[in-house]
């Protein structure tokens, strides 16, 4: 994977890899491409060349009343997607800890109204993330660059801690050839197994949390919901979560990660 996708070098747009001016093509829509201006996040965003434990936290129902929390927040760098809630409760469950995570255009647009308005709350809800880094897909497709845009300036604006940075669309594109060649099929990646795949590079040692996109417990075989704090289900018609699991189930029977599936 390091040797086909650069994750540690180019997951993250910089000035390095993008220089200010640089033609980019959309992931989402090859034919469309962008000029870029100044990143958000010129260093590189990477200091480490790898940490030793990380923890990738998918959003499963799976880890309501796991009391995962405190190892997850053990792990020396912690992963998560979708600007999750991490407090009233979860915390036991699902830690709080992070040092990355990710917003996809969906929450940014219908939680936050894709920031037309009063901006002071979103950057409250970020609280909880510390300085920690957050990607946007900016330039996945056309409609997400003036979304993750605001966002940025936002952040600026109301000076949040959080590092707001965007997504190298030059790396996930390689990523969905390299899932391919391994027999993934699906329309689109999910944020989860983006960041699997990037923890992959960047850590010795990856667990993974809330990563079960079934309605049954494995173990208990109760019914779950979708996520562990909702039950809104996936559209199907981007992405292929069953297969996306299937996939490191094999990587834990390799003994290439760690797949948590009980309580803790």
């Amino acid at each position: 994977m390091s040797s086909e996708c650069h994750g540690f070098d180019k997951a993250v747009i910089t000035q390095a890899n993008t220089p200010v001016g640089s033609q980019i093509v959309y992931d989402g829509e090859k034919k469309i491409k962008a000029q870029t201006g100044a990143s958000p996040n010129n260093p590189h965003p990477f200091p480490n060349k790898t940490w030793e434990t990380c923890a990738v936290v998918g959003n499963g129902g799976i880890l309501s009343d796991s009391g995962c929390g405190k190892m997850i927040d053990s792990a020396q760098f912690v992963i998560r997607c979708n600007l999750p809630p991490l407090v009233n409760g979860y915390e036991e469950h699902v830690g709080v800890k992070t040092g990355l995570v990710t917003a996809n255009p969906t929450i940014l647009t219908k939680k936050f109204g894709s920031l037309a308005g009063r901006r002071r709350p979103f950057v409250e809800s970020l609280q909880i993330y510390g300085n920690s880094l957050m990607l946007l897909p900016a330039f996945s497709f056309r409609f997400s660059t003036p979304l993750s845009l605001r966002v940025a300036y936002t952040i600026e604006d109301l000076q949040s801690p959080i590092r707001p940075a965007y997504f190298n669309p030059d790396y996930l594109q390689s990523l969905a050839a390299f899932w391919r060649s391994q027999g993934l099929r699906a329309p689109r990646l999910s944020s989860g197994i983006m960041m699997v795949s990037l923890a992959l590079e960047l850590c010795d040692d990856v667990h993974l949390y809330g990563f079960w996109p079934f309605s049954n417990h494995p173990l208990g075989l109760h019914t779950l919901t979708n996520h562990y704090y909702d039950d809104v289900k996936v559209n199907t018609r981007f992405h292929a979560m069953p297969a996306e699991f299937n996939m490191l189930l094999q990587l834990h029977s390799q003994g290439v990660l760690r797949l948590h599936l009980g309580d803790c």
